[in-house]
C-alpha cells in the first residue's frame, strides 16, 4: 500500500517531498502535542516539530524504523528539539534578568506537578518514559527506536517511575 507509512517512508528514501509532505501531514498534530507537553510557548512547540522533520529529511538514510514507521523517531527528535528550545529559552531570559530595565519580568505561573517532574528527568529516562508510558509503544519498540537493549528499556522506565513517584511525594501529590 502507497500511502501507509512504509509506502511512504519508501518514497522519503528516493527523495519525494511529496512523501514528506504527507508524513508531515499524518503526524504534524501529535507531535504538536507532544511537544506542548513539553514546552511553555506554543511557537516553541512548532519549531520543535518543523526542526524534527527537518531532521527526519536530513537524517533519512540512518533513521531508525519501529514497524516501519517513523513516528517513535520523530517523537525522540521532537523532545530532544524541545530540551533545546527549553534550555535556549532560560539562557535568554537570563541574559533578559542581567540587563537592567525599568520594570522586572514577572512569571504568570509556578511549574508543578507530573509534567515538571518528568522534565526534571535525565534526557534519557525522559525518552524513554514518553515513548513508553504516553505514547504507548512496547518496551521492545522503545528500545528499537532509541536503539538500545529492551534491558535497558526497563531499567531505565524503572528508575524514571521511582523519580517521579519521589519527586511528585515530595509536592505532596499522590502517585
Amino acid at each position: 500500500m502507497e500511502d501507509d507509512d512504509a509506502g511512504l517512508w519508501a518514497r522519503v528514501l528516493r527523495g519525494d517531498e511529496l512523501a514528506l509532505a504527507a508524513l508531515f501531514d499524518r503526524y504534524d498534530a501529535r507531535l504538536f502535542r507532544h511537544a506542548s507537553r513539553l514546552l511553555t510557548h506554543r511557537e516553541d512547540a512548532k519549531d520543535a516539530v518543523t526542526v524534527a522533520f527537518f531532521e527526519l529529511w536530513r537524517k533519512r538514510a540512518s533513521v531508525r524504523l519501529v514497524q516501519g514507521s517513523p513516528l517513535p523517531w520523530l517523537l525522540n527528535t521532537v523532545a530532544h528539539c524541545a530540551r533545546n528550545l527549553e534550555r535556549s529559552g532560560r539562557r535568554y531570559r537570563a541574559l533578559l534578568d542581567r540587563t537592567p530595565i525599568a520594570e522586572p519580568v514577572h512569571r504568570d505561573h509556578e511549574e508543578s506537578g507530573v509534567l515538571n517532574s518528568l522534565r526534571k528527568l535525565p534526557e534519557r529516562e525522559q525518552a524513554v518514559v514518553v515513548l513508553s508510558v504516553l505514547e504507548g509503544y512496547s518496551e521492545r519498540e522503545v528500545a528499537q527506536a532509541l536503539g538500545i537493549p529492551a534491558g535497558t528499556v526497563k531499567s531505565r522506565l524503572a528508575r524514571a517511575k521511582t523519580k517521579l513517584r519521589d519527586d511528585l511525594a515530595g509536592e505532596g501529590v499522590q502517585a
